[in-house]
C-alpha cells in the first residue's frame, strides 16, 4: 500500500509557492515604476495617436507605425463620432486624447 504524502511535502506545491513570492516582490519593488511609466507611455501614444489620425488625417493603423521601440504593449483605438483615441497597457494604464478645433488634440483631464 502506497504512503499517501502530505500537500507540504509535494514538490509542486513549493515550486507554486516560490512563484508566487518572487512575483509579489517584483510587484512591490518595480509596480509603482511600472505603472508611472505606463501612465507617461498612454499619454504620450494617445496625443500622438490623435495628432496623427484626425490632424494628419491618417488611419489609425498607419499611425500605430509610428509607436517608439519600446511601446509595444501599448494599443490603439479611435472613437471616429467623439474625434478622439485611446491608448492602453492591459491592467497598467490608459488614456485618451480628443481633437479640438483650433487646439489640436489634448489630453482628458487626469485623476489621481
Amino acid at each position: 500500500m502506497a504512503k499517501k504524502r502530505s500537500l507540504f511535502s509535494r514538490w509542486w506545491f513549493w515550486l507554486a509557492l516560490v512563484v508566487m513570492v518572487a512575483l509579489a516582490a517584483a510587484w512591490f519593488a518595480y509596480g509603482e515604476a511600472a505603472t508611472r511609466t505606463g501612465e507617461a507611455g498612454t499619454a504620450y501614444a494617445a496625443r500622438v495617436g490623435c495628432s496623427c489620425r484626425f490632424v494628419a488625417g491618417r488611419s489609425l493603423e498607419d499611425c500605430a507605425k509610428d509607436k517608439l521601440e519600446g511601446m509595444e504593449l501599448v494599443s490603439l483605438s479611435a472613437n471616429e463620432t467623439t474625434r478622439s483615441v485611446s491608448a492602453s497597457i492591459p491592467f497598467i494604464a490608459s488614456d485618451t486624447a480628443s481633437y479640438r478645433e483650433g487646439y489640436g488634440c489634448v489630453l482628458q483631464k487626469w485623476e489621481d
